[in-house]
């Protein structure tokens, strides 16, 4: 496994010529899941808002895996976000397991949920991956391929924290590459540790 650093700029070195793409993908996955939410909580009804947002977790995981595509220099494009569509219930049963999994540990403490998070973060890449896995045998892999590694992780995420406070001086303009930044380096991650776990 490499260095933070390391894993920053071979994102960098992805994403070069895709920084628009990547902004832009950005604007459309947000107007997509959030957007609706928040004309519903303007009208008070927050548990529409929400359900639509997990509703829409097969479009969170095409947003994430397409930057695998970018890593491994696959041709990519805007139709490649809806991809989770197209195996719905694989990927929303899963994604709905992570996230019960991680609220259930957070209500038991902050720590352990946290760490628990970083356990099953490689979920979306290994059904990417695996078309025949799914619910708890890819987070049982994630979590496998994690042992050791969750702390690395975190402290790449850590490693942004320049880049997240100057994404809120330019009033959320900057999360429109932060995010695509972010994701790639997981992207890069997720591609050292597939090979040094097998």
């Amino acid at each position: 496994m490499k260095g933070n650093s390391e894993y920053r700029s071979l994102a960098r070195m992805s994403l070069s010529g895709k920084w628009a793409f990547g902004a832009i993908v950005s604007i459309i996955c947000w107007v997509i899941m959030c957007a609706p939410g928040e004309l519903v909580n303007s009208a008070s009804d927050t548990q529409i808002g929400q359900l639509w947002g997990i509703a829409m977790l097969p479009l969170s995981w095409g947003y994430t895996v397409m930057w695998l595509g970018v890593v491994r220099k696959d041709d990519v494009n805007y139709g490649m976000l809806f991809d989770g569509f197209k195996d719905y219930l694989r990927i929303f049963l899963t994604l709905l397991l992570v996230q019960i999994y991680t609220i259930l540990w957070m209500l038991l403490l902050i720590i352990p949920g946290i760490v628990k998070a970083y356990s099953y973060s490689m979920t979306s890449f290994i059904l990417k991956d695996n078309p025949d896995m799914k619910y708890d045998a890819a987070i049982n892999e994630s979590m496998r391929m994690m042992q050791g590694h969750k702390m690395q992780l975190f402290l790449l995420d850590l490693s942004f924290i320049g880049w997240f406070f100057l994404s809120i001086l330019t009033l959320g303009i900057g999360f429109l590459f932060l995010a695509p930044y972010v994701s790639t380096a997981h992207a890069h991650f997720y591609k050292d540790l597939k090979r040094e776990t097998l």
